[in-house]
């Protein structure tokens, strides 16, 4: 600690190129903080996925329906322990930019098959009582003040209603959900299937896709494959997955998350080293001279190297640290959209390592030519 005001006043000889290099370094954390959290939070919900259950879509696109009456035949395939049925509704509240995952279902066959959904019993005989009952999920409930016994209306971006021909659905708030396994999935909400299959104009006595539990994960695949096997060359083909493979396919439709992430943050921070790597070097060009009467000193060739090494690291560490605090502070706002709270431990982990490479990487070069510096001829200019 002794050498820390001799690094301090080095590292702000030039305050304005200092400045503007801290900042290049701020701003490359903060896209790495943000892009890394959405990241992680994406795969948090990959991660989540229960191993003892299968979705079972249409083997055509997870939007073509399939009929109800498939399920006795999934029923009776040998190692299922139950299933469950939903569809897709595509709702939102007011404006578009208001979604809510609403999703039709019949809920005691859902609750038996998602078990960490936690329901109070009450409210689920009120759900089952009130032909347009809704269950909603509590952060959701907070995000618009909802409160139980509001009526409200969603609007279907599909579905329309075919006693007046309107897409707005009024439904009655009966209950709140909480998901333990998973909290970002307490942004949905859950309807019977009865009201919706009743009111809607077309696509009476089908569902989006099952939900299938197993009793041995184990078996997951010969599961799938008995399933899959009942529909072949029918006209409601299917295809089965288990819940992490659906995840991973359902992200995937939107890009390979993971890549593009990865892409992007290496063009930044291959930027990144030439821009500080150059600073760092044309900072030790310039003190040429001073390194020079160090050694005078009594400073040793490690020693030298060591501070300018320290230099870089200093400069580095405070950047990262600036840019992973305000990663902190913005990745709540992408609460609604990704579920995410907080911005993961492990990418502020993987922020402090990045940023001690960098500087070593950046460090190095300066280092080694300060090492190797013969004070005479430093002395001299030459």
């Amino acid at each position: 600690m002794k050498y820390f005001p001799l690094l301090w006043a080095t590292l702000w000889r030039k305050k304005t190129r200092t400045i503007f290099t801290l900042l290049s370094i701020v701003v490359a954390f903060l896209l790495f903080g943000m892009l890394q959290g959405v990241n992680a939070a994406f795969q948090q919900g990959v991660n989540n996925a229960n191993v003892n259950r299968l979705i079972v879509t249409s083997r055509i696109s997870l939007t073509e329906p399939l009929p109800i009456a498939q399920k006795p035949l999934i029923e009776a395939v040998p190692g299922v322990a139950g299933i469950a049925y939903a569809s897709w509704f595509g709702a939102y509240y007011q404006e578009q930019k208001n979604f809510v995952f609403a999703t039709p279902v019949d809920i005691d066959d859902y609750l038996k098959v998602v078990p960490e959904l936690k329901i109070a019993p009450d409210q689920v005989e009120a759900l089952k009582r009130t032909r347009t009952g809704l269950i909603v999920g509590l952060d959701l409930l907070q995000k618009y003040g909802w409160k139980v016994g509001d009526r409200i209306p969603l609007h279907s971006t599909i579905w329309v209603k075919k006693d007046d021909g309107n897409s707005d659905w009024p439904f009655d708030i009966v209950g709140t959900y909480d998901f333990t396994t998973d909290r970002s999935q307490n942004n949905g909400a859950l309807f019977n299937y009865s009201y919706f299959d009743e009111a809607r104009t077309f696509g009476a006595g089908t569902i989006g896709w099952w939900i299938v539990s197993v009793r041995d994960p184990n078996q997951s695949a010969q599961i799938a494959a008995a399933i899959d096997k009942l529909f072949e060359n029918s006209p409601d083909e299917t295809k089965s997955q288990s819940e992490k493979e659906f995840a991973q396919s359902f992200l995937k439709q939107f890009g390979d998350i993971n890549f593009i992430v990865q892409a992007i943050l290496g063009a930044v921070f291959f930027t990144l080293l030439f821009l500080t790597g150059n600073t760092m070097m044309q900072a030790v060009r310039e003190r040429i001279p001073e390194l020079a009467v160090l050694k005078t000193l009594g400073f040793s060739d490690t020693k030298v190297t060591v501070l300018v090494l320290a230099e870089s690291l200093l400069l580095c560490l405070i950047a990262a640290a600036l840019g992973l605090l305000l990663a902190s502070l913005l990745f709540p706002m992408l609460k609604d959209y990704i579920g995410a709270v907080k911005l993961p431990t492990s990418v502020l982990v993987s922020g402090a390592g990045i940023a001690v490479l960098l500087a070593l990487a950046t460090g190095g070069l300066p280092a080694w030519r300060a090492k190797r510096l013969v004070i005479v001829d430093a002395l001299a200019g030459r």
